[in-house]
């Protein structure tokens, strides 16, 4: 997992609510078998229309938000099935962060162990940021997980919290199994001190 510590970049800005994750990445697109290239589907259904041509109507087609890497959404982002294929395309589309002012659950779990960050911010912020955003004029934010606040160029700074076991994971660029093998010593040591008469998980191969 790649290491998270700050980020800015360009800031688009997709104000819907309820985005759900059949609309980050439609059924057609889950035979993959690798976490690659899947920028193709991403918000397939709203990008393009029937003869694949670019819809005018949908938000982040518009050439100011091109190359963008924050996308700012509306509450109840990433709604919906578990598929983790929608962390991946979102990553595959150059996004770091998308903030909003609340996340599907399980969205947010596949997104943190994959190196998306989900930024959890008041709705009334949420609204400042669409605001700025939407004016289309190259508005960028700085994401700094390791201070724990998003900022502009502007004045604005808006603290925000990760889970803990998460924000270390980011900060360090290990994802959960990465993490417990650091502490594979101790894990040893308590497996040493177990009473053998508790249940126990062997390989194949023991």
């Amino acid at each position: 997992m790649r290491t998270f510590t700050a980020h800015e970049g360009l800031v688009a800005i997709l104000p819907r609510d309820d985005v759900d994750t059949d609309q980050i990445i439609p059924k057609q697109f889950l035979g993959r078998t690798g976490r690659d290239g899947y920028a193709e589907g991403c918000f397939f259904g709203w990008r393009v229309d029937a003869a694949g041509r670019p819809r005018a109507d949908f938000e982040l087609n518009h050439p100011a938000f091109s190359g963008a890497s924050v996308l700012v959404a509306g509450r109840n982002f990433g709604c919906g099935s578990s598929r983790e294929h929608a962390a991946w395309a979102l990553l595959d589309a150059g996004v770091r962060v998308v903030v909003a002012s609340s996340f599907g659950d399980i969205f947010t779990v596949n997104a943190l162990q994959n190196g998306l960050l989900p930024v959890t911010l008041p709705a009334p912020t949420v609204a400042r940021l669409m605001e700025r955003g939407g004016r289309r004029d190259g508005y960028r934010l700085v994401v700094d997980l390791a201070a724990g606040e998003l900022r502009d160029r502007e004045g604005l700074t808006a603290p925000f919290t990760v889970d803990p076991f998460w924000r270390a994971c980011l900060l360090e660029g290990r994802d959960p199994v990465g993490m417990a093998l650091q502490r594979e010593a101790a894990i040893a040591a308590h497996e040493q001190e177990r009473s053998p008469l508790l249940p126990v998980t062997v390989g194949l191969d023991a």
